[in-house]
């Protein structure tokens, strides 16, 4: 699996991944507190009507005292120890307090507040709302304190968190899985363009089509741009090839022609122009492993060959048969295909003893041409040899073959395909030549 530095996909779902965290657990918190805010703003609210129920409650007595003519109705502030809790203090003395203290009593803070935290009688949590007041005929301020049990609210709380936690993890699903189908339809189009790229690799396609996504039209344009020179350069390379061999085999024809039969010059004449004709086929079959759209039929490329092969066939009584898929075609250029079939089907001519098999199969992706003989053949290793730059130079190499193997061996690595040399059920050479289909 392919580290998350590697891979597009990765980083973009990593990094979406980040953002979508931080993003519901900040969601968690902002919506988690106006849902406890809204929640205990309510208790707050019902303490804040105790109080002022209470407040209206206080009267002063005929000797003087302040005391709370009715209670809160609240049924809560009766049950013991509930935390529902009310008191009125002067001079940090109770004056009166609900029926759920008993003996007990309550520690007001110093400062009037709402919704303050503190401690009930027990040490329990208790939300707490503290008033300060006058009451005509008293001369001290007076304070009362009303409280809510701290655990009550979390309860009441608890069933507000749980659908929002699960609203939240919904929402994470949906949003991942939302990420996940805008990456992969967002990178999609790379994928087309790879495809693309890999079909004018392979010969299917002379040119990539301009995607429909913007930002990839001028990368698609500058790849058709860039094939379209190098196609030009090797043309113009070939052309100029083709005037150099001119250049050079025809001073040597020359030469070799005022040159006597015997003359020691002419080996070395000969040998030269092995050489020349060795080094410019391979020059000219440089950058044959990308062609343009190119797709050559195999069955019209070898029935031209024996048309230029007739004569030499039948002079020498060969029976030449012929089994060629219909539909076997070679992804690359003609001129390459008719250089790799000739040069076998010159070599067999040269050597059959009675015929010649040739036998194209298809199949997905490639194109296998074999081409079999009845002659002398060639010893096992000797095939090697035959194939590699110094076995086709050297004078003492597999006789008679020459340049025609070494020269298809090169041309067939250079469109991806392979030559293979073994022995003929009828004793000659078998030439396995399979190149992309």
């Amino acid at each position: 699996m392919p580290r998350i530095a590697d891979s597009i996909r990765l980083r973009l779902l990593a990094l979406a991944a980040v953002w979508l965290t931080v993003a519901l657990l900040g969601a968690w918190v902002v919506i988690g507190g106006v849902l406890e805010r809204f929640v205990t703003s309510r208790f707050d609210a019902d303490a804040a009507a105790i109080a002022d129920t209470l407040i209206a409650q206080v009267q002063v007595d005929d000797t003087g005292r302040a005391v709370v003519a009715n209670g809160p109705a609240d049924p809560r502030y009766g049950l013991p120890l509930s935390g529902w809790f009310w008191q009125v203090d002067r001079a940090g003395l109770p004056v009166a307090k609900s029926p759920s203290l008993f003996d007990m009593q309550l520690n007001p803070g110093a400062a009037p507040a709402i919704g303050a935290t503190g401690t009930g009688p027990e040490g329990e949590a208790l939300r707490v709302t503290t008033r300060r007041f006058t009451v005509p005929g008293v001369d001290d301020a007076l304070t009362v304190t009303v409280t809510a049990p701290q655990a009550e609210i979390d309860a009441a709380l608890g069933p507000v968190r749980q659908p929002l936690a699960l609203s939240l993890v919904v929402l994470g699903l949906g949003l991942a899985a939302a990420t996940l189908v805008q990456v992969s339809a967002g990178l999609a189009s790379l994928t087309t363009m790879g495809r693309g790229i890999k079909a004018v690799r392979e010969g299917r396609t002379p040119a990539m089509p301009l995607p429909r996504v913007a930002e990839l039209r001028p990368v698609v344009a500058e790849l058709n741009a860039l094939v379209d020179r190098n196609a030009t350069v090797l043309a113009r390379s070939r052309e100029h090839l083709g005037n150099l061999a001119h250049a050079l085999k025809t001073p040597l024809a020359a030469m070799a022609n005022t040159l006597p039969p015997g003359h020691p010059g002419l080996p070395l004449v000969k040998r030269m122009d092995r050489q020349i004709d060795w080094h410019l086929r391979r020059a000219r079959s440089a950058g044959a492993g990308l062609p343009r759209g190119a797709r050559t039929p195999v069955a019209a490329v070898i029935d031209d060959i024996l048309l230029v092969l007739r004569h030499p066939a039948a002079d020498r009584g060969l029976l030449v048969t012929v089994d060629c898929a219909s539909a076997a075609t070679f992804a690359g250029d003609r001129h390459d295909l008719e250089e790799m079939i000739g040069n076998l089907l010159d070599n067999a001519v040269k050597w059959a003893a009675a015929r010649i098999d040739i036998t194209v199969r298809a199949s997905a992706g490639e194109v296998v041409v074999a081409i079999a003989d009845d002659g002398p053949g060639m010893a096992d290793i000797d095939h090697a040899r035959a194939l590699s730059r110094v076995g086709r130079l050297d004078e003492t190499g597999a006789a008679g073959h020459g340049l025609g193997l070494a020269i298809v061996h090169d041309l067939a690595a250079l469109n991806g395909g392979r030559l293979r040399l073994d022995r003929a059920k009828a004793g000659g050479l078998l030439a396995e030549l399979t190149l992309p289909g």
